[in-house]
């Protein structure tokens, strides 16, 4: 069956990378929302707590109670009915789900600085804030989302500018305030929030314009596929659905165990897509299967999502979650 091998040296050396350009390592937050950006959060939260990362951010409260005893806090960005251990950080996106958040539960409020998306509009802080303490509820936090931190214009100038103005305001509550995302934190000289939301970075990316500076990060997941039958095709044979690939000579072509099913976009074939050895892949992918020239027992279809994203015209974490989570994950 294909597989995933997620790298647990690469993992490491980002998590280096992103402590050293903090420089206070108990800053880093870890985001393993979506199965770890579909490296298995199995497999990366452990890694992360052993690198001695105190704080992580995820989805909802299924990944939460699954990894409840690694670390010292942790950030859910999709609340729930549900009254959670104090350790387990509820996030409000909107003031009408401070109504359902169960009394004594922790929470920290979202702010929109601009980003338009969730959060609670800066007008109408107070107010939150108010229903916050009238539900007996236990402020941890308070943060925002930029926009625009991975392109070259002043959004996120502005946007931080903006947060910075309601961390000042709001100093006195002694709470926690955090904007910075993979993006942010690396074209800043310094984070001066209580905490960095590092997602993509920690997986081995960052999908920055031109003109902005890229860390030395190493790409943590690599897809592989195995054999499962080999023939000769004659020239002028084609292969797959349609019949889209004919060769142009005599060669020996394989089928391996990775389709469409498994998260593999399925493509033009005037177009193959590339893989990491080399080859491309012959017609049209299927829904269980792609074919590949020669006879290895298995290829590497890639151990670098950018270069898919490059040739999808998409984004490096649109390829690492749509890797379904059927896929066995192996740590290596």
């Amino acid at each position: 069956m294909a597989y995933l091998e997620i790298s647990k040296k690469a993992l490491l050396h980002n998590l280096e990378v992103i402590k050293e350009k903090i420089k206070d390592p108990y800053k880093v937050a870890v985001v393993l929302k979506d199965n770890a950006y579909g490296h298995g959060i199995d497999i990366v939260a452990p890694i992360a707590k052993s690198a001695n990362i105190k704080h992580c951010v995820v989805r909802n409260i299924k990944e939460a109670v699954y990894v409840e005893n690694l670390f010292e806090t942790i950030l859910i960005l999709n609340p729930t009915k549900v009254k959670l251990k104090p350790h387990m950080y509820q996030c409000i996106n909107d003031i009408s789900q401070i109504d359902f958040i169960k009394e004594g539960s922790s929470v920290e409020l979202k702010v929109d600085t601009g980003m338009h998306r969730n959060g609670i509009e800066v007008a109408h802080i107070d107010e939150a804030l108010q229903k916050i303490e009238d539900k007996k509820l236990l402020l941890k936090g308070i943060f925002t989302h930029y926009r625009g931190s991975d392109i070259l214009t002043s959004e996120f100038f502005w946007q931080k500018k903006k947060f910075e103005a309601i961390k000042a305001k709001y100093a006195h509550l002694n709470v926690r305030f955090h904007s910075f995302n993979s993006a942010a934190l690396f074209r800043s000289k310094k984070c001066e929030d209580d905490l960095a939301r590092v997602g993509i970075a920690t997986y081995g990316y960052i999908d920055y314009e031109k003109g902005l500076d890229i860390p030395t990060l190493k790409p943590v997941m690599s897809l592989y596929a195995k054999k499962i039958s080999t023939r000769i095709l004659q020239k002028g044979e084609r292969i797959g659905y349609g019949g889209e690939y004919e060769a142009p000579r005599d060669m020996v072509v394989s089928t391996y165990d990775a389709g469409y099913a498994d998260g593999v976009f399925r493509i033009n074939p005037d177009n193959p897509i590339p893989l990491a050895n080399g080859k491309k892949v012959l017609g049209r992918i299927s829904m269980d299967s792609l074919c590949a020239e020669g006879d290895d027992e298995k290829i590497m279809l890639f151990n670098d999502a950018s270069i898919w994203a490059k040739h999808f015209n998409t984004i490096s974490y649109e390829i690492l979650v749509s890797m379904r989570d059927s896929l066995p994950r192996v740590q290596v």
